[in-house]
C-alpha cells in the first residue's frame, strides 16, 4: 500500500469492536507474516539497547503507549525498542508520536467503519512487522534490550498490546483500568516517579564469535558408562565385616607400616590390633562420653578426627572405631595456631555438622595450643569441642559380651570428607563436606578392587594424605577390604628424603604406589644420589592428580629417567577423581596408552570407572570404548596453569595461581611467586603462560621466599593466598599489573542521542512531558521587613550610619588559639580606623578613585578595617592570603601573581608581613623589586579624611574576588556595590540575622562566601561575628566548638577542612569535652561553605560524633556557590530539612539522573545543597545546546540574581568567555532572561515538602564541576566518585586524587602505614576502580601523607597535583604503570 510507511497522525484514531473483522484479518495476516519471516532468519542476538531521551509521564495518562515502564522485565508489559529493533525504520511504534499527541491534546475519537477500513492496510503492515519479532505459540517475546521472556499463549498478548499508536486496546476494559492493571503487574523496584527510564540495565557488549575459531567435529558427545562390575562371591557385605573377617582370621597379617623421619619403620599395625582397638574406641565413644542417661554421642552423630599426618595408625583405628560405633567421622587437619590458614572455614563446617567431640592422639593433644590454665582454647570460628584421646591406655576395655552391631552396607552416612570449592568463584576457598554413604563406600572399594586388580596380601606404598581423596580410598578403605599391606610415607620424610617412596617400593617389592606428580618431580631432582633402584615390581603407579595438565610432563620425565630402572610404560596409571564423584576414571594396567595434550608421550589414557551408588553396582569400559582424556585447556580454573622450571629457564619458583573474576565472566590469573630474581621472572612468566596457555595474566606479584600460607602437607594454600591478595595483606616485593591486555569485556560506551528540536518538546512549562527544571528563592521585592540598611546603596554608608546610631555595638570579636578574645571592633572603632586607612591611601599611597589595592593580611580585624578603608578612599580592595613563613618558596609566587593580575597600585599589610615580603627568602622566590608600593597599616596617621568617597553609580566596582579553582585556574570576579548590598540582604533574610544575634565563623576570609561572612555581613545586618581563624585549630582542634558553646551561638559557618579536623582530632575526646561543659544543643544551623558536591559521609560522621554533645542532626547543612555567584544556596533557619536522594552512578556517567532506593547496587547518595537564597532564580540547562531541561534531568546550573558577579577581571580581555559565562540566554523558551553559567552539573527535584510560604519545595542537587569531570570511554566521570571508592579499598589509604594524563587514568593515594604496604595498594586500587567504575587504571602513585594539595576550602587541587606528577616532584613511595 502506498501509505504503509506513513507516520500516523493524531487524527488516525480508531474505535474497534471486540468482534471486528478488521482485527481478525490483521491478526491472521500478522501471524502468517511472523511465521514466514521466522523461517527466513534466526532470532537476532540481544544487542545493547540505546537510551531514549524522552519519557512519557503521568501528564499523558489518557493514552496507553506501548512502553511506559521503567525497564522492568515483568510479563505484564512487552516493551519495544524504538532504536534497537530492525523494524523501527518501517514505521513501528514511535515514542515521539505519543508525546506530540499528548502535547497537542488530541483525544481518542470514535470513527465510522469506513474510516476504520481506510487505514487498515497500513495498520496490518505495521502490525505484521511488529509480530515478525515474536514466536507464535510457545514463544519468546523480545523485551527492550533484547531480553526475552517466555509466553505460553502469545495469542493473548497480540490483541491488547500490538495495536496501532492511538488505537485503544481491543477489549471492553477501559484504557485507564488497563493501565492500572499493567502498573500493578510491574515489580515495585523504584517507587519513585522522577527518574529516567532505561530500556534495560547496563548491558555488556556482545562478543561476536570469531570466524577463525575451530568448529566442533565428530559425533555428538554421549554419556559414557564403565564396564560392568563383576560379582565376586567372597566380597564382604560391608567394610566393617571385612575388618572383622581379617581381624579374626589373619590377626598377624600386617595392615599398616608407619615410617619415622629417618625412613625406618616406626610402628606396624596388624589386622588383629586394628580390629581390637577399633572395638575399644567404638565402645568408649558410645558408653564413656556423657552419662548413661544422656550420652554425648549417639549413632548417626558426627565426630571430628584430628590426627597429624605422621600418625596414620591412630587415625585409622579411630576411623574404623567410628564406623563400628555407627557414628560419622569427619577427618580434618590439625589446627596449628588459632589463626591457621583456612581454619575458620573448617570450624564453620564442624559447627554446621553439629560436631561436639574431637578424637585425637596423645601426642597431638599435647601439641595443641594451650591457654595459661592448660585448656585448649576455642579456635576462631570453631564450635566448642570435647577433646577425646584414643590411645589404648586412656580407654576402658569393653566387656566380653559386648560386640559392635555389624550391618550390611546401607544408605546411612559412612563418613564426611572435607573438600574445597575450587571452581566456584563466588565462594572460592569455602570448605564443604561431602557425605559418603555406606553403600557408596563399599561399591567404590569394589570398583577400585576390580579396576586395579587388587589381591590379598599385596603391598602398596602410599605417599598421599590418608585423610581424603585417593590416599583415603586406597590406603585406608580398599586396602582393608582386600587385606593389603600399606606402607605410609609421611610428608615430613618426603621433605628430608624425596626418594623415600621409591626406596620403600624397592625394599618391600611393592606392587602398587599412590603418588602425585609433585612426588615424581621431587624424585627426579634427587635421583642422582641413588643407584640401587629397581622398580620392576611395580604393576601400577597411580598418579592421583592425573587430571592436571602438569602431570603429563611429570609422567614423561619420570618415565624417561626410571625406564632404565625397571619402570614399564604401562605401569603409569593416571586417575581422575573428586570428593563428590569419588574415582571417575583410572587407566588400567597393561593397556596401551593414548597420547593426548600437545603431543605428550605420557600415558594419558584414563577410562571411565563410574560407580553407580544408587543401584549398588559398578560398570567399566570395554576395550573398544573411547577413552576419557584430560586436555591442558583449563585455564579458567586457575590452579590448572603451572610454571615449571623449563618454562622459566631454571629459575626456581613456587607458583600460586588463581582466577580473579571481574565484569561477570572475565577470568584472570594471578601468579604469586616465591623468588628473588624479580627482574627475570616477570618476562619469562608472561612468555610461558602466553605461549603455552594463551591466557592473560592480570597481576603478577613476587613475594619473599616462604611467605605464602601453606597447607599442612606443604602445598600453597590457594584460597588463603587469594584472600590475602584481595585484602591487601600479601606484602609483595614487586607487582606488575596488566589490566589493559586482560580486560577485554568492558561495557560498550553509549552513543549520545541527538537533541530534540524545541518545537517538538516544549509547550508552556513542559519539556519532554515534564516540568521545566527551574526554581527560585523568595522574591526580595515582596518581603516586608524593617531593614533600615535597605535605604543605603553602599556598604560604606551603612557603616557610617551604624557608627552614628549604635557606636558601641560590637561587630567583630577575634579569638586566639586559647579561646580568649584577641581583639574586637565596635561600629565606631571600625569607622574611625577605616577613615585613617583612607587618609593613608590618599596621602602616602597617592591613590586615585578606582585604583586597586591588594590587602595581604592574616585572618583578623586588620583585614576588615583595611577593606572599609579602601571603600572610604574610593579604591577597589583585593584580599590576598599572605605567604606562609615556613613555605615561602611555594606560597609567595601565588601572592605575586594575584597582585600582578589584579593590577594593584598598592599593597597594604602589617609590619610583620611587610618584613616577610622583603626578606632574603622572598627574594629567592620572586623579584622583590617588582612589588608595588607597600603600606604598613600598623602605623596609621592621626587625622581624618576631608570627605568620605561616595560612588556615583551602584553598578561601579566594589571589590575583586580572586581565588584559585580546583582545576588550578586563577580567576578574579568583579563585584559591584549593588551586588554586594543585595548579597548581604539576601543572607540576612535567609539566616534571620539581627543586631542581637551572634554568629561564629571559622572560615578563611579571602574569597567567596567566606569573605562575605567575615567582612561584610556584620556591617550590613548588625550582628556580632565571632571570628575564629582556621589556622588556630591546628594547635587547638576544639577551639571552634568550645567558642560555639561558650558564646551560646545559634548559627555557625565552617569549611570541610575544619569539619574534618574536628572529626579526626576530637573523635576520642567527646567524653572529656562533655566534662568541660561543651554544649551544642543551642546550635540551630551549622553551615558548611563549599563550592562542590556536599560530602555526605563527612557531615554524617560529624553529626553522629557530636550528637552526644547536643548537636541536632538537622542542624548540619551545606551551602553552594561558585565564581559567577558566590552563594546560590544556603540552608538558613526556616524551611524544610535538607533531603537526600540516591541516584544510579552508572546513569550519571551518561548525564542521566535515575533515582533508586537506598542500598541499591551502584547507588550514590546526593544531599541537597541548601535552600535557594532570596532573589535567586536557577534553571537547569543543557550545557551544549543551551536548552532548558525537565525536572530530575542532569544539566548545567544557570543562575539569575541581583548579586551575580559582573564578570571576570582579566588583563587579557577575553570578552567571549565573559559573555558566555555571565550573559547567557536559553536557546528556546525564556530567551529574554540573562543567566550566569555556574559550570556545575546538577538537577532540580520538586519534593513533597513545603516551604515557609506553603509552596512545594524545590531541591537542588549538585553533582560536580564540568571542568573537573573526566571524559573516558565516551562517558563522564566525576573524580570524587572514583576517589571515594579507592579510599574504601584499604584502611591505609587516607586520601586519594585522580586525574587523566594522555587518556590514562592516574590514581594518587596517600599511604598511612609502612612502605611495605605500598605494593599491596596497587592491585586493590586497580580492582576497585575496575569493578565499580568499569575503568582501567593506567598509573597508580603511592605517596606520603600530605602530598595531595588542598586549598583553604578543603578542595583538592588536582591540576596542581598533575603538574607535580609530570614534573616528577611528588617523591612517591611507589609508581606502578599498568600494562
Amino acid at each position: 500500500p502506498p501509505d504503509s510507511h506513513r507516520t500516523p497522525s493524531p487524527e488516525d484514531t480508531y474505535e474497534v469492536g471486540v468482534h471486528s473483522p478488521f482485527v481478525l484479518d490483521v491478526h491472521t495476516e500478522a501471524v502468517q507474516a511472523a511465521l514466514a519471516k521466522h523461517k527466513e532468519r534466526k532470532m537476532a542476538v540481544p544487542m545493547p539497547s540505546k537510551r531514549r531521551s524522552l519519557v512519557v509521564q503521568t501528564s499523558m495518562d489518557a493514552y496507553t503507549p506501548p512502553d511506559t515502564s521503567s525497564g522492568s522485565e515483568d510479563e505484564g508489559s512487552v516493551q519495544g525498542d524504538s532504536q534497537g529493533t530492525p523494524t523501527s525504520s518501517q514505521g513501528s511504534i514511535n515514542m515521539e508520536h505519543w508525546i506530540s499527541q499528548a502535547i497537542h491534546g488530541s483525544t481518542t475519537s470514535t470513527t465510522s467503519s469506513s474510516s476504520t477500513q481506510s487505514g487498515g492496510s497500513g495498520a496490518a503492515h505495521r502490525l505484521a512487522d511488529v509480530m515478525a519479532q515474536t514466536h507464535i505459540g510457545e514463544c519468546l517475546l523480545p523485551l527492550a534490550g533484547g531480553a526475552p521472556f517466555r509466553s505460553c499463549a502469545a495469542r493473548s498478548f497480540i490483541r491488547p498490546w500490538f495495536c496501532l499508536p492511538g488505537v485503544p486496546v481491543s477489549s471492553r476494559v477501559s484504557a485507564k483500568i488497563q493501565q492500572l492493571v499493567n502498573t500493578l503487574k510491574r515489580p515495585k523496584r523504584p517507587p519513585l516517579r522522577e527518574f529516567f527510564v532505561d530500556d534495560f540495565e547496563e548491558l555488556l557488549e556482545v562478543q561476536q564469535p570469531d570466524p577463525n575459531q575451530p568448529k566442533p567435529e565428530g559425533a555428538q558427545m554421549l554419556a559414557m558408562r564403565g564396564e560392568q562390575l563383576g560379582v565376586v562371591t567372597n566380597w564382604p557385605p560391608s567394610l566393617e565385616a571385612a575388618l572383622q573377617r581379617w581381624g579374626t582370621i589373619s590377626p598377624k597379617a600386617p595392615c599398616l607400616t608407619t615410617m619415622d623421619t629417618n625412613g625406618k619403620p616406626l610402628y606396624i599395625l596388624t589386622y588383629g590390633k586394628l580390629w581390637t582397638r577399633s572395638m575399644k574406641v567404638a565402645y568408649n565413644i558410645l558408653h564413656k562420653l556423657g552419662t548413661k542417661q544422656e550420652p554425648m554421642v549417639r549413632p548417626g552423630d558426627r565426630v571430628a578426627l584430628v590426627f597429624p599426618n605422621n600418625d596414620p595408625a591412630a587415625s585409622m583405628v579411630a576411623f574404623y572405631g567410628c564406623l563400628l560405633a555407627e557414628v560419622v567421622p569427619v577427618p580434618i587437619e590439625v589446627p596449628l595456631t588459632r589463626k591457621d590458614a583456612g581454619s575458620q572455614q573448617i570450624g564453620f563446617l564442624l559447627g554446621s555438622c553439629g560436631v561436639t567431640v574431637a578424637l585425637t592422639s596423645d601426642a597431638c593433644h599435647k601439641g595443641l595450643p594451650k591457654s595459661p590454665t592448660g585448656e585448649i582454647p576455642q579456635f576462631k570460628g570453631w564450635p566448642k569441642l570435647l577433646w577425646f584421646v584414643t590411645e589404648s591406655k586412656h580407654l576402658s576395655k569393653p566387656p566380653r559380651d559386648w560386640f559392635p552391631h555389624i550391618k550390611d552396607a546401607n544408605n546411612d552416612t559412612a563418613y564426611i570428607e572435607v573438600g574445597r570449592m575450587r571452581y566456584k568463584t563466588c565462594k572460592d576457598g569455602s570448605v564443604l563436606g561431602v557425605t559418603v554413604t555406606r553403600i557408596a563406600l563399599l561399591t567404590h572399594c569394589q570398583a577400585l578392587t576390580q579396576a586395579c586388580g587388587y589381591t590379598e596380601a599385596e603391598t602398596i606404598v602410599n605417599v598421599l594424605d590418608f585423610k581424603k581423596d585417593v590416599g583415603l580410598w586406597h590406603g585406608i578403605l580398599t586396602s582393608v577390604m582386600n587385606m593389603m599391606h600399606v606402607i605410609s610415607i609421611p610428608y615430613s620424610l618426603m621433605k628430608v628424603n624425596p626418594l623415600s617412596w621409591i626406596q620403600k617400593v624397592c625394599q618391600y617389592k611393592a606392587k602398587v604406589a599412590c603418588v602425585k606428580s609433585r612426588d615424581m618431580h621431587w624424585a627426579l631432582v634427587a635421583h642422582r644420589d641413588q643407584r640401587d633402584v629397581n622398580l620392576s615390581s611395580l604393576r601400577m603407579l597411580i598418579v592421583a592428580d592425573g587430571a592436571n595438565p602438569w602431570s603429563i610432563s611429570s609422567c614423561d620425565a619420570f618415565l624417561n629417567v626410571f625406564q632404565s630402572k625397571g619402570l614399564r610404560q604401562e605401569v603409569i596409571c593416571p586417575c581422575a577423581s573428586s570428593p563428590e564423584a569419588l574415582t571417575v576414571a583410572i587407566r588400567r594396567y597393561g593397556r596401551a596408552p593414548c597420547r593426548a595434550g600437545r603431543g605428550s608421550a605420557a600415558a594419558c589414557r584414563e577410562e571411565n570407572l563410574k560407580a553407580s551408588t544408587a543401584a549398588g553396582r559398578c560398570e567399566s569400559v570395554g576395550e573398544d570404548t573411547p577413552s576419557l582424556c584430560y586436555r591442558a585447556l583449563k585455564a579458567e580454573k586457575g590452579e590448572e596453569i603451572t610454571l615449571n622450571s623449563s618454562a622459566l629457564k631454571g629459575v626456581l619458583c613456587r607458583p600460586c595461581i588463581f582466577p580473579y573474576s571481574s565484569l561477570h565472566s572475565l577470568s584472570i590469573c594471578f601468579p604469586s611467586i616465591d623468588n628473588t630474581c624479580s627482574d627475570v621472572v616477570p618476562s619469562l612468566t608472561f612468555q610461558a603462560i602466553d605461549s603455552i596457555h594463551q591466557v592473560g595474566v592480570y597481576c603478577l606479584a613476587l613475594v619473599p621466599a616462604n611467605t605464602l600460607p601453606k597447607t599442612p602437607l606443604g602445598g600453597i594454600h590457594l584460597s588463603e593466598t587469594k584472600q590475602l591478595f584481595l585484602e591487601g595483606s600479601l606484602h609483595p616485593c614487586n607487582v606488575l599489573m596488566c589490566p589493559h591486555t586482560c580486560v577485554t569485556n568492558l561495557p560498550k560506551p553509549r552513543q549520545k542521542q541527538p537533541e530534540i528540536g524545541p518545537a517538538s518538546v516544549m509547550v508552556g512549562n513542559l519539556v519532554s512531558g515534564k516540568r521545566i527544571a527551574q526554581a527560585s528563592g523568595r522574591d526580595l521585592g515582596q518581603i516586608e521587613d524593617n531593614d533600615q540598611a535597605r535605604k543605603f546603596l553602599f556598604l560604606s554608608e551603612v557603616l557610617q550610619w551604624r557608627a552614628q546610631t549604635t557606636p558601641d555595638h560590637v561587630l567583630y570579636t577575634l579569638l586566639n588559639c586559647r579561646g580568649t578574645i584577641a581583639s574586637s571592633l565596635t561600629c565606631v572603632q571600625l569607622h574611625k580606623r577605616a577613615e585613617k586607612i583612607a587618609v593613608m591611601l590618599m596621602e602616602r599611597g597617592h591613590l586615585q578613585d578606582g585604583d586597586h589595592v591588594a590587602l595581604v593580611y592574616p585572618p583578623g580585624i586588620d583585614l576588615i578595617a583595611a577593606f572599609y578603608g579602601c571603600l572610604y578612599a574610593g579604591c577597589v580592595p583585593i584580599t590576598v592570603r599572605p605567604p606562609h613563613p615556613q613555605n615561602i618558596a611555594t606560597t609567595l609566587p601565588t601572592v605575586k601573581m594575584i597582585v600582578e593580575v589584579s593590577r594593584s597600585a598598592c599593597l597594604m599589610t602589617t609590619q610583620l608581613t611587610c618584613k616577610l615580603l622583603r626578606s632574603r627568602e622572598a627574594a629567592a622566590a620572586v623579584d622583590v623589586r617588582a612589588w608595588p608600593p607597600i603600606l604598613d597599616t600598623d602605623d596609621l596617621p592621626k587625622k581624618r579624611p576631608a570627605q568620605i568617597y561616595k560612588p556615583s553609580n551602584p553598578d561601579t566596582l566594589a571589590y575583586l574576588d580572586f581565588s584559585v579553582s580546583t582545576t588550578g585556574m586563577l580567576a578574579g570576579v568583579k563585584m559591584s556595590h549593588a551586588a554586594t548590598s543585595a548579597f548581604c540582604r539576601s543572607i540576612k533574610l535567609q539566616c534571620e540575622l539581627y543586631p542581637s544575634r551572634e554568629v561564629a565563623i571559622c572560615l578563611d576570609p579571602y574569597c567567596g562566601l567566606g569573605f562575605v561572612l567575615w567582612c561584610l555581613c556584620s556591617v550590613y545586618s548588625g550582628h556580632q561575628s565571632i571570628l575564629i581563624p582556621p589556622s588556630e585549630l591546628e594547635t587547638n582542634p576544639a577551639l571552634w566548638l568550645l567558642a560555639v558553646s561558650q558564646y551560646k551561638v545559634r548559627d555557625t559557618f565552617c569549611s570541610y577542612s575544619v569539619m574534618e579536623l574536628c572529626t579526626k582530632g576530637l573523635g576520642s575526646q567527646t567524653e572529656s569535652l562533655k566534662a568541660r561543659g561543651l554544649d551544642l544543643s543551642r546550635v540551630r544551623t551549622c553551615v558548611v561553605v563549599a563550592e562542590e558536591r556536599p560530602r555526605i559521609a563527612l557531615t554524617q560522621s560529624f553529626s553522629k560524633l557530636f550528637k552526644d554533645l547536643g548537636l541536632h542532626p538537622r542542624a548540619v547543612s551545606t551551602s553552594f556557590g561558585c565564581r559567577v555567584n558566590l552563594a546560590i544556596c544556603l540552608q538558613g533557619t526556616s524551611g524544610p530539612d535538607p533531603t537526600t536522594v540516591y541516584v544510579d552512578m552508572r546513569a550519571l556517567r551518561h548525564d542521566r539522573v535515575r533515582l533508586v532506593e537506598r542500598g541499591s547496587p551502584h547507588s550514590l547518595p546526593l544531599m541537597e545543597s541548601g535552600k535557594i537564597l532570596p532573589g535567586v532564580r536557577i534553571i537547569i540547562a543543557n550545557p551544549e545546546t543551551k536548552g532548558p531541561l525537565g525536572d530530575s534531568h542532569l544539566g548545567e546550573i544557570w543562575v539569575h540574581s541581583a548579586h551575580n558577579a559582573s564578570g571576570y577581571f582579566t588583563i587579557y580581555g577575553d570578552e567571549s568567555l565573559q559573555s558566555d559565562h555571565f550573559n547567557s540566554r536559553l536557546s528556546f523558551g525564556d530567551t529574554q532572561t540573562v543567566w550566569a553559567r555556574t559550570g556545575y552539573l546538577g538537577f532540580l527535584r520538586r519534593t513533597e515538602l513545603t516551604d515557609a510560604n506553603g509552596e512545594r519545595h524545590d531541591a537542588l542537587y549538585v553533582v560536580g564541576a564540568l571542568d573537573e569531570a573526566m571524559e573516558l570511554r565516551g562517558m563522564r566521570y566525576h573524580p570524587i566518585d572514583i576517589e571515594t571508592s579507592v579510599i574504601r579499598a584499604h584502611k591505609s589509604v587516607t586520601e586519594c586524587a585522580v586525574f587523566t594524563w594522555t587518556n590514562l587514568l592516574v590514581v594518587v593515594v596517600e599511604l598511612d602505614g609502612s612502605e611495605q604496604e605500598a605494593l599491596d595498594l596497587v592491585p586493590l586500587v586497580t580492582n576497585v576502580v575496575l569493578e565499580e567504575h568499569y575503568l582501567v587504571v593506567g598509573v597508580v602513585v603511592v605517596v606520603d601523607i600530605g602530598v595531595i594539595p588542598i586549598n583553604s576550602r578543603g578542595e583538592k587541587q588536582r591540576m596542581h597535583l598533575r603538574d607535580g606528577f609530570l614534573a616528577d616532584q611528588l617523591d612517591p613511595i611507589y609508581v606502578a604503570y599498568n600494562m
